[in-house]
Protein backbone atom coordinates (compact mmCIF):
# COMPACT_ATOMS: atom_id res chain seq x y z
CA UNK A 1 0.00 0.00 0.00
CA UNK A 2 2.97 2.40 0.72
CA UNK A 3 5.57 1.07 -1.74
CA UNK A 4 8.67 0.72 -0.88
CA UNK A 5 8.35 3.13 2.13
CA UNK A 6 7.58 2.70 5.59
CA UNK A 7 3.54 3.00 7.25
CA UNK A 8 5.37 5.76 9.49
CA UNK A 9 6.33 7.50 6.60
CA UNK A 10 3.15 8.01 4.99
CA UNK A 11 2.65 11.45 5.99
CA UNK A 12 5.97 12.98 5.14
CA UNK A 13 4.59 13.86 1.50
CA UNK A 14 3.55 16.27 -0.87
CA UNK A 15 -0.48 16.67 -0.75
CA UNK A 16 -2.10 15.06 -3.89
CA UNK A 17 -4.56 18.02 -5.38
CA UNK A 18 -7.54 16.67 -4.37
CA UNK A 19 -5.88 16.54 -0.70
CA UNK A 20 -4.75 20.53 -0.88
CA UNK A 21 -8.39 21.58 -2.27
CA UNK A 22 -9.69 20.10 0.45
CA UNK A 23 -7.42 22.50 2.84
CA UNK A 24 -8.22 25.56 1.35
CA UNK A 25 -10.79 28.21 2.22
CA UNK A 26 -10.52 31.56 0.28
CA UNK A 27 -8.31 31.38 -2.92
CA UNK A 28 -7.39 33.97 -5.84
CA UNK A 29 -6.52 32.60 -9.16
CA UNK A 30 -4.40 34.62 -11.76
CA UNK A 31 -4.05 34.09 -14.92
CA UNK A 32 -4.22 35.57 -18.20
CA UNK A 33 -6.06 32.99 -20.02
CA UNK A 34 -7.98 31.22 -17.11
CA UNK A 35 -9.07 27.71 -17.53
CA UNK A 36 -12.93 25.66 -16.98
CA UNK A 37 -11.34 24.63 -13.63
CA UNK A 38 -10.80 28.40 -12.46
CA UNK A 39 -13.68 29.77 -14.29
CA UNK A 40 -16.32 27.56 -12.62
CA UNK A 41 -15.33 27.92 -8.89
CA UNK A 42 -14.64 31.91 -9.15
CA UNK A 43 -17.88 34.06 -7.48
CA UNK A 44 -16.55 37.03 -9.80
CA UNK A 45 -14.03 37.70 -12.29
CA UNK A 46 -12.15 40.80 -12.71
CA UNK A 47 -11.06 41.26 -16.36
CA UNK A 48 -7.74 43.75 -17.00
CA UNK A 49 -8.69 43.90 -20.86
CA UNK A 50 -7.44 47.58 -20.81
CA UNK A 51 -3.95 48.28 -22.16
CA UNK A 52 -2.46 51.86 -21.60
CA UNK A 53 -0.87 51.87 -24.67
CA UNK A 54 -4.15 51.81 -26.24
CA UNK A 55 -3.03 49.26 -28.37
CA UNK A 56 -6.19 46.79 -30.20
CA UNK A 57 -6.32 43.18 -30.17
CA UNK A 58 -5.57 41.66 -33.96
CA UNK A 59 -7.69 41.65 -36.57
CA UNK A 60 -8.46 37.79 -37.60
CA UNK A 61 -8.85 36.52 -40.89
CA UNK A 62 -9.98 33.33 -42.60
CA UNK A 63 -8.56 31.77 -45.24
CA UNK A 64 -9.14 28.16 -47.19
CA UNK A 65 -6.51 25.52 -46.58
CA UNK A 66 -6.26 25.26 -50.58
CA UNK A 67 -3.09 26.72 -51.91
CA UNK A 68 -2.16 28.13 -48.27
CA UNK A 69 1.36 27.54 -48.16
CA UNK A 70 1.70 30.20 -51.39
CA UNK A 71 -0.83 32.51 -50.03
CA UNK A 72 1.42 32.07 -46.66
CA UNK A 73 4.88 33.16 -48.82
CA UNK A 74 2.78 35.75 -50.09
CA UNK A 75 1.22 37.42 -46.95
CA UNK A 76 5.31 36.62 -45.25
CA UNK A 77 6.66 38.90 -48.16
CA UNK A 78 4.20 42.20 -47.83
CA UNK A 79 4.83 41.87 -44.49
CA UNK A 80 8.91 41.57 -44.11
CA UNK A 81 9.11 44.42 -47.08
CA UNK A 82 7.31 46.61 -44.02
CA UNK A 83 10.00 45.60 -42.07
CA UNK A 84 7.78 43.28 -39.67
CA UNK A 85 8.33 39.71 -38.24
CA UNK A 86 5.80 36.58 -38.76
CA UNK A 87 5.03 33.77 -36.46
CA UNK A 88 3.47 30.62 -38.27
CA UNK A 89 1.97 27.57 -36.04
CA UNK A 90 2.04 24.33 -37.55
CA UNK A 91 0.58 21.42 -35.98
CA UNK A 92 3.71 18.85 -35.83
CA UNK A 93 7.61 18.99 -35.22
CA UNK A 94 8.07 17.52 -39.01
CA UNK A 95 5.55 19.82 -40.42
CA UNK A 96 7.48 22.79 -38.95
CA UNK A 97 10.94 21.94 -39.85
CA UNK A 98 9.62 21.16 -43.46
CA UNK A 99 7.96 24.61 -43.54
CA UNK A 100 11.16 26.56 -42.08
CA UNK A 101 12.98 24.93 -44.74
CA UNK A 102 11.03 25.41 -47.38
CA UNK A 103 10.87 29.21 -47.14
CA UNK A 104 14.24 29.27 -46.72
CA UNK A 105 14.76 27.64 -50.16
CA UNK A 106 12.44 30.96 -51.02
CA UNK A 107 14.48 33.29 -50.07
CA UNK A 108 12.51 33.87 -46.63
CA UNK A 109 15.27 33.98 -43.58
CA UNK A 110 13.30 31.47 -41.19
CA UNK A 111 13.86 29.12 -38.62
CA UNK A 112 11.68 26.69 -36.87
CA UNK A 113 11.09 26.04 -32.57
CA UNK A 114 9.53 23.01 -31.01
CA UNK A 115 10.84 20.98 -27.70
CA UNK A 116 14.21 19.63 -29.09
CA UNK A 117 15.27 22.79 -29.78
CA UNK A 118 17.63 23.38 -26.01
CA UNK A 119 16.42 26.11 -24.36
CA UNK A 120 19.50 28.87 -25.00
CA UNK A 121 19.27 28.06 -28.39
CA UNK A 122 15.10 29.08 -28.21
CA UNK A 123 16.18 31.66 -26.17
CA UNK A 124 18.70 32.73 -29.05
CA UNK A 125 16.34 32.18 -31.80
CA UNK A 126 13.74 34.93 -30.80
CA UNK A 127 16.22 37.14 -30.14
CA UNK A 128 17.85 36.73 -33.63
CA UNK A 129 14.20 37.21 -34.83
CA UNK A 130 13.70 40.38 -32.64
CA UNK A 131 17.21 41.66 -34.23
CA UNK A 132 15.89 40.23 -38.10
CA UNK A 133 18.03 37.85 -38.61
CA UNK A 134 15.49 35.84 -38.91
CA UNK A 135 12.04 37.38 -40.24
CA UNK A 136 9.99 34.24 -39.83
CA UNK A 137 9.77 31.41 -37.23
CA UNK A 138 7.51 28.89 -37.61
CA UNK A 139 6.46 26.22 -34.43
CA UNK A 140 4.22 24.25 -32.30
CA UNK A 141 2.27 24.70 -28.87
CA UNK A 142 6.06 27.08 -27.78
CA UNK A 143 4.41 29.99 -29.65
CA UNK A 144 1.63 30.03 -27.15
CA UNK A 145 3.19 31.35 -23.57
CA UNK A 146 5.52 33.84 -22.32
CA UNK A 147 6.79 35.27 -25.27
CA UNK A 148 6.73 38.47 -25.88
CA UNK A 149 7.60 39.99 -29.52
CA UNK A 150 6.68 43.55 -30.14
CA UNK A 151 7.91 43.09 -33.71
CA UNK A 152 5.91 40.44 -34.89
CA UNK A 153 2.15 41.78 -36.66
CA UNK A 154 1.26 38.89 -38.19
CA UNK A 155 0.48 35.76 -36.83
CA UNK A 156 -0.60 32.41 -39.27
CA UNK A 157 -2.41 29.50 -37.81
CA UNK A 158 -2.02 26.91 -40.34
CA UNK A 159 -4.95 23.80 -40.11
CA UNK A 160 -6.99 26.11 -37.42
CA UNK A 161 -9.73 23.64 -38.18
CA UNK A 162 -8.34 20.76 -36.45
CA UNK A 163 -9.48 20.41 -33.16
CA UNK A 164 -7.19 19.33 -30.45
CA UNK A 165 -4.86 20.47 -27.53
CA UNK A 166 -3.32 22.82 -29.96
CA UNK A 167 -6.05 23.88 -31.96
CA UNK A 168 -8.33 24.48 -28.51
CA UNK A 169 -10.12 27.61 -27.21
CA UNK A 170 -7.39 28.68 -25.08
CA UNK A 171 -4.53 27.95 -27.26
CA UNK A 172 -6.03 29.69 -29.93
CA UNK A 173 -7.16 33.03 -27.92
CA UNK A 174 -3.28 32.42 -26.56
CA UNK A 175 -1.68 31.98 -30.08
CA UNK A 176 -3.95 35.11 -31.40
CA UNK A 177 -2.21 37.70 -28.49
CA UNK A 178 1.38 37.09 -29.41
CA UNK A 179 0.23 39.39 -32.84
CA UNK A 180 -1.59 42.01 -29.91
CA UNK A 181 1.48 43.92 -29.47
CA UNK A 182 1.56 45.86 -32.54
CA UNK A 183 -0.17 48.18 -33.67
CA UNK A 184 -0.94 46.49 -37.49
CA UNK A 185 -1.36 43.10 -35.43
CA UNK A 186 -3.24 40.91 -37.73
CA UNK A 187 -4.10 36.71 -37.82
CA UNK A 188 -4.88 34.53 -40.51
CA UNK A 189 -6.45 31.22 -39.86
CA UNK A 190 -6.55 28.61 -42.26
CA UNK A 191 -9.46 26.39 -41.99
CA UNK A 192 -11.93 25.26 -44.21
CA UNK A 193 -14.93 25.00 -41.69
CA UNK A 194 -15.48 27.08 -38.47
CA UNK A 195 -14.94 24.95 -35.33
CA UNK A 196 -16.73 26.09 -32.20
CA UNK A 197 -12.90 26.90 -30.52
CA UNK A 198 -12.31 29.27 -33.75
CA UNK A 199 -15.42 30.89 -33.29
CA UNK A 200 -14.99 31.30 -29.08
CA UNK A 201 -11.38 32.74 -30.02
CA UNK A 202 -12.78 35.17 -32.49
CA UNK A 203 -15.85 36.16 -30.58
CA UNK A 204 -13.19 36.71 -27.42
CA UNK A 205 -10.72 38.61 -29.81
CA UNK A 206 -13.04 40.97 -30.82
CA UNK A 207 -15.31 41.40 -28.16
CA UNK A 208 -11.65 42.60 -26.52
CA UNK A 209 -11.16 44.96 -29.22
CA UNK A 210 -14.37 46.69 -29.17
CA UNK A 211 -13.78 47.38 -25.28
CA UNK A 212 -10.05 49.00 -25.90
CA UNK A 213 -11.85 50.69 -29.07
CA UNK A 214 -14.20 52.27 -27.11
CA UNK A 215 -12.03 53.67 -23.74
CA UNK A 216 -9.80 55.05 -26.43
CA UNK A 217 -12.51 56.86 -28.08
CA UNK A 218 -13.35 58.04 -24.64
CA UNK A 219 -10.59 58.95 -23.09
CA UNK A 220 -8.73 60.40 -26.07
CA UNK A 221 -6.22 57.97 -26.19
CA UNK A 222 -4.03 56.86 -29.33
CA UNK A 223 -2.40 53.82 -29.30
CA UNK A 224 1.14 53.36 -29.86
CA UNK A 225 3.27 50.77 -29.81
CA UNK A 226 5.84 49.70 -26.88
CA UNK A 227 9.13 49.85 -27.17
CA UNK A 228 10.98 46.42 -25.48
CA UNK A 229 14.99 46.35 -25.15
CA UNK A 230 16.45 43.53 -26.73
CA UNK A 231 18.80 41.23 -24.23
CA UNK A 232 20.26 38.16 -24.59
CA UNK A 233 20.31 36.05 -21.24
CA UNK A 234 23.21 33.79 -22.74
CA UNK A 235 25.60 36.78 -22.59
CA UNK A 236 25.59 36.81 -18.64
CA UNK A 237 26.21 32.95 -19.04
CA UNK A 238 29.24 33.64 -21.17
CA UNK A 239 30.61 36.41 -18.84
CA UNK A 240 29.84 33.91 -16.02
CA UNK A 241 31.76 31.42 -17.38
CA UNK A 242 34.70 33.52 -18.73
CA UNK A 243 35.27 35.71 -15.70
CA UNK A 244 37.36 34.64 -12.39
CA UNK A 245 35.80 35.03 -9.17
CA UNK A 246 37.58 35.26 -6.74
CA UNK A 247 37.49 32.72 -3.57
CA UNK A 248 39.56 33.42 -0.12
CA UNK A 249 39.12 30.61 2.05
CA UNK A 250 41.11 32.01 4.44
CA UNK A 251 44.60 31.19 5.16
CA UNK A 252 43.89 29.23 8.15
CA UNK A 253 41.37 26.22 7.17
CA UNK A 254 42.98 23.28 7.83
CA UNK A 255 43.26 21.00 5.05
CA UNK A 256 40.87 18.60 5.83
CA UNK A 257 38.18 21.26 5.97
CA UNK A 258 39.24 22.42 2.24
CA UNK A 259 38.84 18.92 1.41
CA UNK A 260 35.54 18.83 2.54
CA UNK A 261 34.56 22.51 0.89
CA UNK A 262 35.92 21.11 -2.65
CA UNK A 263 33.23 18.26 -2.33
CA UNK A 264 30.64 20.29 -1.11
CA UNK A 265 31.38 22.69 -4.15
CA UNK A 266 31.06 20.32 -6.76
CA UNK A 267 28.25 18.64 -5.39
CA UNK A 268 26.67 22.42 -5.52
CA UNK A 269 28.31 22.76 -8.91
CA UNK A 270 26.50 19.89 -10.56
CA UNK A 271 23.53 20.55 -9.25
CA UNK A 272 23.44 23.75 -10.42
CA UNK A 273 24.32 22.30 -13.92
CA UNK A 274 21.45 20.18 -14.13
CA UNK A 275 19.32 23.03 -13.03
CA UNK A 276 20.44 25.10 -15.45
CA UNK A 277 21.66 27.85 -13.57
CA UNK A 278 24.65 28.15 -15.47
CA UNK A 279 25.77 31.52 -13.78
CA UNK A 280 25.64 29.73 -10.13
CA UNK A 281 27.52 26.80 -11.87
CA UNK A 282 30.13 29.03 -13.65
CA UNK A 283 31.47 30.44 -10.04
CA UNK A 284 31.06 27.57 -8.42
CA UNK A 285 33.82 25.79 -10.58
CA UNK A 286 35.91 28.76 -10.07
CA UNK A 287 36.34 28.30 -6.72
CA UNK A 288 36.76 24.79 -6.78
CA UNK A 289 39.59 25.12 -9.36
CA UNK A 290 41.25 27.94 -6.89
CA UNK A 291 40.38 25.38 -3.66
CA UNK A 292 42.31 22.66 -5.71
CA UNK A 293 45.46 25.28 -6.80
CA UNK A 294 46.02 25.38 -3.15
CA UNK A 295 45.82 21.26 -2.37
CA UNK A 296 47.87 20.85 -5.14
CA UNK A 297 51.03 21.93 -2.62
CA UNK A 298 50.95 19.05 -0.12
CA UNK A 299 52.46 15.98 -0.21
CA UNK A 300 50.74 12.33 -1.30
CA UNK A 301 50.78 11.24 2.78
CA UNK A 302 48.85 15.02 3.51
CA UNK A 303 46.51 13.90 0.58
CA UNK A 304 45.33 10.38 2.04
CA UNK A 305 44.86 11.78 5.54
CA UNK A 306 42.98 13.98 4.43
CA UNK A 307 40.95 11.94 2.07
CA UNK A 308 40.20 9.62 4.55
CA UNK A 309 38.75 12.03 7.29
CA UNK A 310 36.64 13.66 3.98
CA UNK A 311 35.21 9.95 3.47
CA UNK A 312 37.09 9.51 0.22
CA UNK A 313 39.05 6.18 0.00
CA UNK A 314 42.90 6.13 -1.19
CA UNK A 315 45.10 8.64 -2.41
CA UNK A 316 43.62 12.07 -4.26
CA UNK A 317 45.40 13.47 -7.38
CA UNK A 318 45.38 16.56 -9.00
CA UNK A 319 46.47 17.85 -12.31
CA UNK A 320 47.04 15.04 -14.90
CA UNK A 321 47.57 12.07 -12.64
CA UNK A 322 43.63 12.33 -11.90
CA UNK A 323 42.85 11.07 -14.74
CA UNK A 324 42.16 7.46 -14.90
CA UNK A 325 42.77 7.12 -10.92
CA UNK A 326 39.87 5.13 -9.81
CA UNK A 327 40.67 2.20 -12.57
CA UNK A 328 44.33 2.32 -11.31
CA UNK A 329 43.13 1.77 -7.48
CA UNK A 330 40.70 -0.73 -9.01
CA UNK A 331 43.53 -2.97 -10.21
CA UNK A 332 46.10 -2.20 -7.58
CA UNK A 333 43.36 -3.72 -5.28
CA UNK A 334 42.68 -6.93 -7.36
Amino acid sequence: EFGFRLPSAVDNRPLTFEEFDQHINQVVFVSATPAAYEIERSTQVVEQVIRPTGVLDPEVEIRPTQNQVDDLMEEVRLTIDKGQRVLVTTLTKKMAEDLADYLTEMGIKTHYLHSEVETLDRVEILRDLRLGIYDVVVGINLLREGIDLPEVSLVCILDADKEGYLRSNRSLVQTIGRAARHLEGRVIMYADQVTQSMQNAIDETYRRREIQRQYNEDHGIEAKGIFKAIRDITDHVRIAAEEKTEYDAGPEMPKDEMLRLVKELESQMKAASKALEFEKAAALRDQVVDLRRRMVGSDEEELSQFAAVAGRPGPIRYGRSQAGGRNRRRKYQK
